[in-house]
């Protein structure tokens, strides 16, 4: 009796593991990253099935926020317009073809004349957003991935329960996971004030409903409906005062005009997902001032959509160049078609520039980002290594035209797992703003050349080569 339990279990845990395994190959997903989790299976035995089950399952096809709410939430009244009206004698056949695109992978509006700013540091950021919010007359909505629970936060909170107080309406959505170390007197002070707080997924420890590896990373602001602000700053200290990586190097926009009712849309979305109340009334899209002459597309993209819409944007973007396409990113660990779309650009003569942190708050990512690196030198990619604290932005420009900022990283986490919302803005202005902060920040970065990368020490070579492995998962 004593042998025939172990024997009884050990056939358990086999049938476990190749259903699990069956039930991962039947998702489709990329090859790569079934690959990863057959590994993790394989080589961590009943960590790795525990692992899975919180962390693995594929919920894309259960669309986690239903069609049913966006669709009631499209139905109102935006200052956008028919993109398929759009000709070739205002922009060029390409980057048509890009704005098209992207409205039909996520249906993404077009809003023209806006007034984009560019911030480019946490203290300018956190002092346009305090400056809008302290002039709030109605509503504040506002959703970040991270809100920490310290002296930049404080005096958010400080503010929000201000204005709640004064009868503004306050709305804010937090990620459960991002903002796990938010204290409940923290909270407790907004609500008693009058705002309404909420967590986006809050984690269920039922293994089978999981969706703890599903994040809201967005980022977005929307004040009065009038003025709005997305990028890649979390709340936090860091962006002022750093950390033990440094001050950290951000990009945020603040906008204004009829591209704010996109990020009052996308917000809309993520609160009726969490509250199951629709945010009626035109006060929340009033008719928008009309600024410079361009065009803005709000894209959002995550576990409920049917398309990875912002990397496919990321791609045709880039696909559009003809002459340089500057990158900035924290974490490169890119999927085969966006790695295909950089080297391809450099060599077809693209003047392709990456900029990455010398050190991330992740040595797993580093070490597998060093990994992707070598490819793109060989193909003419010219990779700068910022020196000057964490570089946390997340900003691509291209030929003087076409910029992208947002909450996405070039990572698989960021285009297939997390909820995002990035900013495809066409306008001269804006990306030559764009490309001088760039050159701005090569001065803080020195280039990593292929001798350099070639030369590193085997065990270095190995440890990136094994971490590389499980980039899909990260």
């Amino acid at each position: 009796m004593d042998h025939i339990i172990p024997s009884i279990l050990i056939v358990l845990y086999i049938y476990t593991l190749l259903s699990t395994i069956s039930v991962l190959l039947l998702d489709n997903r990329n090859p790569a990253k079934s690959l990863s989790w057959v590994l993790v299976l394989l080589f961590i035995p009943l960590f790795g099935i525990f692992l899975y089950l919180l962390l693995g399952q594929n919920y894309r096809r259960k669309k986690i926020i239903s069609k049913k709410s966006i669709r009631r939430v499209r139905d109102r009244p935006v200052a956008s317009f028919d993109i398929e009206k759009l000709s070739s004698s205002i922009i060029a056949d390409n980057q048509l073809n890009l704005i098209k695109m992207l409205y039909r992978n996520s249906e993404a509006a077009g809003y023209a004349f806006n007034k984009i700013d560019i911030l480019s540091d946490g203290e300018s950021t956190f002092e346009a957003v305090f400056e809008a919010i302290r002039n709030a007359q109605n509503h504040i909505h506002i959703e970040f991935f991270i809100f920490d629970d310290d002296k930049i936060s404080n005096q958010l909170r400080e503010l929000l329960i201000e204005k709640a107080k004064e009868g503004v309406r306050v709305r804010m959505m937090y990620d459960y996971w991002g903002s796990f170390d938010l204290s409940k007197k923290y909270l407790k002070s907004l609500r008693e004030a009058g705002a309404f707080v909420r967590s986006f997924l809050p984690i269920h420890w039922r293994f089978s409903r999981s969706k703890i590896n599903y994040r809201n990373h967005r980022k977005l602001i929307i004040v009065d409906g009038k003025i709005g602000f997305t990028g890649g700053l979390n709340v936090a200290d860091r962006y002022i005062y750093g950390n033990t990586l440094g001050t950290w190097r951000d990009t945020f926009i603040k906008i204004e005009g009829a591209a704010v009712q996109g990020l009052q849309l996308l917000f809309i979305v993520d609160w009726y997902f969490v509250e199951r109340k629709m945010i009626d009334g035109k006060k929340y899209f009033p008719e928008p001032q009309k600024f410079d002459n361009n065009l803005v597309q709000i894209v959002s993209s995550g576990p409920d959509t049917d398309w990875e819409a912002i990397m496919q944007g990321i791609a045709a973007a880039m696909m559009t160049a003809t002459k340089y396409i500057y990158i900035q990113t924290p974490y490169f660990m890119p999927p085969e078609v966006i790695e295909n779309c950089i080297q391809m650009s450099a060599m077809s003569g693209v003047d392709v520039r990456l900029m990455i942190p010398s050190k991330s708050d992740s040595r797993l990512s580093d070490a597998s980002t060093s990994s992707y690196l070598g490819k793109a030198l060989e193909a003419g990619v010219r990779i700068f290594v910022y020196k000057k604290g964490f570089l946390h932005s997340k900003a691509i420009v291209i030929d003087d035209f076409i910029s992208i900022v947002g909450s996405c990283n070039i990572d698989e986490r960021s285009f297939s797992q997390n909820f995002e919302a990035n900013a495809f803005i066409y306008e001269q202005k804006t990306a030559i703003k764009l490309k001088e902060l760039f050159l701005i920040d090569l001065n803080r970065s020195s280039e990593l050349t292929l001798k350099e990368w070639t030369n590193r020490k085997r065990k270095q070579k190995l440890i990136e080569s094994l971490a590389r492995l499980f980039s899909p998962l990260m």
